[in-house]
């Protein structure tokens, strides 16, 4: 047994740091207590099934009478794990990341890992293009070796939108995952959402309700997002043996503006349907479609992409596509987690965790928005 700063660590045994009228409490003296195992004990502390429920509930109401405190420093020592993941996060207040951060949390929870969360703040600090200042690298590769040097066992990184992202360093001393974002990389999974099925999706969907001529707002022609969802688009065209025509794809850039701006001109090309690449452009076909004395829904199919808050607010409430937020974060830290536990099992990582990217599901959503005009 060894003493040191207030810590008592046994080779076999963690020790509980507790006090009670000036005496440490341990494990061992907790399972005495209830008249169980000490490895009994530790199952129930940890979270591991085989105890029954009354034995359980014995278990923990004598921790709580002790006021037990597992003494977590020790315990590191011995297994020279902190069970703690260490979250980046660009920008916290970009819609995406608490969805993001929230399913990160649930497996943390689940493994038994605690969570240690930066949040780089780069939206506010550098705007929308926040990725091509010159400070950017620097910035993420400093927090990533403070995380490191706090411990941390593996690195989840959450990017405010889905791009092509070289910020982490191919040769990490722990295992990492990109959360919304490509790494190209065979070092780190990359999880992001499946535009492209999602995309596909919608439009089969409004291709159902008897619509051919199909208009597109496209948010930057830079992004993935675009590409993607503009090639599920194209492929459910294909698929229904619907001639593509570049004529009704006008660029909103994201915005509500440039979802008002673009529906004249779709409008001029006689298109029953429009599918706008996110629910804040189709607010903005919504504005402009009112002006016009048409109803949504009703003279003209909308549909956006994303299910933001606001989108089942719209009148009538806009038919969309969810976002896997929650499971993007839940998935990035399972596999974080699953390589951190098969190099402690002397495994290899299985060859799932090797996949340059992981496309996550969305979901369709069908509310009001698009009228059958297929007379079915």
């Amino acid at each position: 047994m060894i003493a040191c700063a207030g810590i008592t660590y046994n080779k076999d045994i963690i020790f509980v740091v507790s006090e009670r009228g000036g005496t440490m409490v341990t494990i061992k003296e907790i399972a005495k207590y209830c008249n169980v195992s000490i490895a009994t004990v530790s199952n129930i502390i940890n979270g591991k099934p085989n105890a029954s429920e009354e034995t359980k509930q014995r278990v923990l109401k004598a921790i709580e009478e002790l006021n037990y405190t597992p003494n977590y420093i020790a315990k590191n020592l011995k297994t020279k794990r902190t069970k703690t993941i260490g979250v980046v996060v660009e920008d916290i207040t970009v819609f995406c990341a608490p969805e993001i951060i929230d399913g990160i949390t649930k497996c943390c929870e689940e493994k038994g890992y605690h969570i240690l969360l930066t949040n780089l703040r780069l939206y506010k600090k550098f705007g929308d293009s926040y990725y091509e200042n010159e400070n950017f690298f620097q910035t993420v590769h400093r927090e990533i070796r403070e995380l490191i040097s706090k411990q941390v066992d593996g690195i989840v990184y959450v990017t405010a939108h889905e791009r092509v992202l070289k910020c982490l360093p191919e040769k990490l001393t722990v295992p990492a995952s990109m959360a919304y974002g490509y790494t190209k990389s065979d070092s780190y999974p990359a999880v992001v959402v499946d535009d492209r099925r999602g995309a596909y999706e919608i439009i089969n969907y409004v291709i159902s309700m008897g619509h051919k001529k199909i208009g597109v707002i496209t948010g930057k022609e830079s992004s993935i997002h675009t590409h993607d969802r503009l090639l599920g688009y194209q492929k459910a065209l294909f698929d229904h043996e619907i001639v593509f025509n570049p004529d009704v794809i006008v660029e909103g850039g994201w915005t509500r503006e440039g979802g008002y701006r673009c529906t004249d001109q779709l409008l001029e090309q006689k298109v029953t349907a429009i599918f706008c690449m996110n629910d804040i452009m189709a607010g903005g076909v919504y504005d402009r479609l009112t002006e016009k004395g048409l109803v949504p829904g009703k003279d003209i199919a909308v549909v956006g992409f994303d299910n933001r808050e606001l989108s089942n607010f719209y009148q009538p409430p806009l038919t969309t596509i969810e976002l896997p937020l929650y499971e993007i974060g839940y998935t990035s830290c399972q596999n974080v987690i699953e390589d951190i536990e098969s190099q402690d099992s002397g495994e290899q990582t299985e060859s799932k965790h090797r996949m340059v990217e992981l496309p996550v599901p969305c979901k369709l959503l069908v509310r009001g928005s698009v009228q059958n005009i297929s007379g079915k």
